[in-house]
């Protein structure tokens, strides 16, 4: 890649990053609405951070860094780096207010420009470069999950955008056969991907089926009303305490009004529209409904067994409506896009994968642990982020994201 070619992607994704920010006040961007959510400020403050520290301390010629005390300030969760500002306690920085930290990241911006300007790319800046790019998307979706979070506790119900009225209904559900066998799944290729995608690996498949698009509204709507969070029966012993812990009864972001279900979405309170896949889904609640359905979640490898034909096109944040669609079309559907979509595969490492080296290798190694697999994007996922060999992961509780459901019965 050419060191022009480098620099307009740079300055696109870094440029995307204060768009998604910019409608939102001083005071949006600093309160932090539960603990695994950040401040819209701290997103943009760490990003920066995550360039400043892993490019150009290693290549920028006397490096001087912009605030030392940020080092702590926007470090996440790389123990090498060295002390971390507690996680529950970012929503507590009133200082550095935004305009300073949108300064830090001005000047990380102009320093990494005069690196990539600075003559021929090597691999060590290309490697690094697009890692820090590729984290930086990650966190613009966190953006917008976590300002959802925050907005929706206000009883303004304020909206961060518009959202767009469905025009077709959603196909009948239909179920796609496969064969299964012994299959290839990780990445193949030369293009960028995670270590944790890696190596690609070798897996036997019994036959199975997936559905053709997620789980709409609709149909979720069927299982609350049907009781389905009254029946033990349906629920995995943590997740039937999680869901009396948590005194749910429907989907975060719910509720029963007079006029039946509403929802809230990044375009304020709605009412609840039937044909959109239902987000927001915890993998307790998905594997409850899959149960309720008569069906199962699908395994990682399932799941990606059946993408890889297919191309990596649906329904992205670069569109401005941050919120699923319905599906549309005939075939395997929603397969990228819309909403990510829980696995019955807990997240661990493939066969032969090996943690790389240094605080960069804390990236994805050290999680392997407690949670499962998510795949195929959302709406408020970068396009051209995702590929069918992406692993996301959350533990089993999580439901801020925008998580939905494809079902996967046995052949």
């Amino acid at each position: 890649m050419n060191p022009t070619a480098l620099a307009d992607i740079y300055r696109a994704v870094r440029e995307r990053s204060l768009e998604l920010a910019s409608p939102l006040s001083a005071e949006d961007c600093c309160v932090q609405s539960m603990p695994d959510a950040s401040p819209t400020k701290w997103h943009l403050g760490h990003s920066a951070w995550f360039f400043e520290t892993f490019v150009l301390e290693l290549l920028e010629h006397e490096f001087k860094p912009f605030h030392p005390a940020f080092r702590v300030l926007f470090n996440s969760y790389y123990n090498e780096v060295g002390d971390k500002h507690p996680r529950p306690q970012r929503g507590l920085l009133t200082r550095p207010s935004l305009e300073v930290v949108l300064d830090y990241r001005a000047d990380v911006d102009r320093r990494i420009g005069r690196l990539l300007a600075a003559g021929s790319i090597d691999a060590t800046l290309l490697a690094l470069v697009e890692l820090g790019l590729q984290h930086e998307q990650q966190h613009q979706e966190l953006l917008l999950t976590d300002i959802k979070h925050l907005l929706s506790r206000s009883p303004l119900f304020p909206a961060y955008g518009s959202t767009v009225p469905c025009a077709e209904p959603a196909p009948a559900l239909a179920w796609q056969e496969f064969a299964g066998g012994l299959v290839e799944i990780g990445h193949a290729g030369s293009g960028f991907c995670y270590d944790n995608e890696t190596p690609r690996h070798r897996v036997f498949l019994q036959p199975y089926r997936l559905a053709s698009r997620l789980v709409s509204n609709d149909e979720y709507a069927a299982f609350v009303e049907a009781g389905g969070y009254a029946e033990p029966a349906f629920w995995l012993a943590e997740g039937w305490d999680w869901r009396a812990t948590q005194a749910r009864e429907c989907p975060l972001y719910w509720q029963r009004g007079d006029a039946g279900w509403q929802e809230f979405t990044l375009g304020g309170m709605r009412p609840l529209d039937p044909q959109r896949p239902a987000v927001h889904i915890s993998y307790y609640e998905a594997d409850a409904y899959a149960r309720w359905a008569g069906a199962r979640l699908p395994t990682e490898a399932e799941w990606e067994h059946a993408a890889a034909g297919h191309p990596v096109c649906g329904h992205f944040a670069d569109s401005g409506e941050f919120h699923p669609r319905p599906a549309a079309g005939v075939g395997l559907m929603q397969i990228f896009g819309d909403a990510w979509q829980w696995t019955q595969s807990s997240y661990s490492p493939y066969p032969g994968f090996r943690t790389p080296a240094g605080a960069v290798g804390e990236y994805n190694g050290k999680f392997m642990v407690n949670q499962y697999v998510l795949r195929g994007g959302s709406c408020v996922t970068p396009e051209g982020h995702v590929r069918a060999s992406y692993r996301n992961f959350f533990p089993a509780s999580a439901c801020w994201q925008f998580s939905g459901i494809r079902l996967a019965q046995d052949a």
